[in-house]
């Protein structure tokens, strides 16, 4: 494949479209508090490609991430656009990892965040504390910490660990969330932070904490699992995507030059 000016003038609509989408994604992770500075990395599968993904640029802010500044790049890490840019490599090995192993994720996020990193670090990770968390402890996997993620070795335990789940807690460092779309990963991402955030919340209360009944726990879970799927009433991001575009445009809707 050639390389090729990101202008959406020059490729499929379907392409455009995930341009337009993953930069509102950058967009309103730095919008959320997420970001950190160039670190972190929101990828996005090429539609029509099963070898190519979206990836930012390293270099830019997040809040400076537009449609056209993503950067296209292949499964061996072949730069694909036109950039003045180079990629992250700890991004590569992470995404290419994810992309490469199921065709059905269309979009992988990982962030570096407070509650995130401070989660992961604990010894039992996300506790069964809150309403929230249990939305999410059911699609939730571990990956134990392996120094900074370039080797490409480290890709194969990456996709093990993170099975048939939406959301990966990768030890020691951070979170990661997949979806069929830029939309569901980016919600299982905001479901994900906030319960982190509301574990971190409690414990630095150092007040007692009173715990879920386990048989509370399972039934709250399954239907947690009803409710997230497209058979229930809140299938992840396909209701709330079209309004945090709505809130992203009225802020800066430059995302999508």
């Amino acid at each position: 494949m050639s390389a090729m000016p990101a202008t959406p003038e020059q490729m499929s609509e379907a392409e455009w479209a995930v341009r337009v989408d993953l930069a509102a994604a950058y967009r309103l992770v730095d919008l959320f508090g997420w970001s950190d500075l160039l670190g972190t990395h929101i990828s996005a599968r090429v539609s029509g490609d099963d070898n190519a993904f979206l990836i930012n640029p390293y270099g830019l802010l997040f809040e400076e991430i537009t449609a056209s500044s993503l950067v296209k790049i292949d499964d061996e890490g072949n730069i694909l656009s036109e950039t003045e840019y180079d990629i992250n490599p700890a991004g590569f090995t992470i995404h290419s990892a994810i992309h490469m192993a199921n065709s059905e994720i269309a979009c992988a996020i990982h962030t570096h965040t407070t509650a995130g990193t401070s989660v992961a670090t604990q010894r039992d990770g996300l506790l069964p504390l809150t309403q929230h968390a249990l939305a999410v402890i059911a699609h939730t996997g571990y990956h134990g910490y392996e120094g900074i993620a370039t080797d490409l070795d480290e890709r194969e335990s990456i996709v093990r660990d993170l099975a048939d789940n939406n959301i990966l807690i990768l030890r020691n460092h951070g979170l990661l969330t997949v979806g069929r779309s830029v939309a569901e990963a980016f919600v299982w991402m905001y479901r994900a932070e906030r319960a982190c955030r509301m574990q971190i919340a409690l414990q630095q209360t150092n007040a007692e904490l009173l715990p879920i009944p386990e048989d509370v726990q399972r039934v709250t879970i399954e239907r947690n699992r009803l409710a997230n799927s497209d058979q229930g009433h809140r299938p992840i991001g396909k209701k709330e995507w079209p309004a945090l575009l709505r809130k992203l445009d009225r802020v800066d809707p430059s995302y999508k030059c």
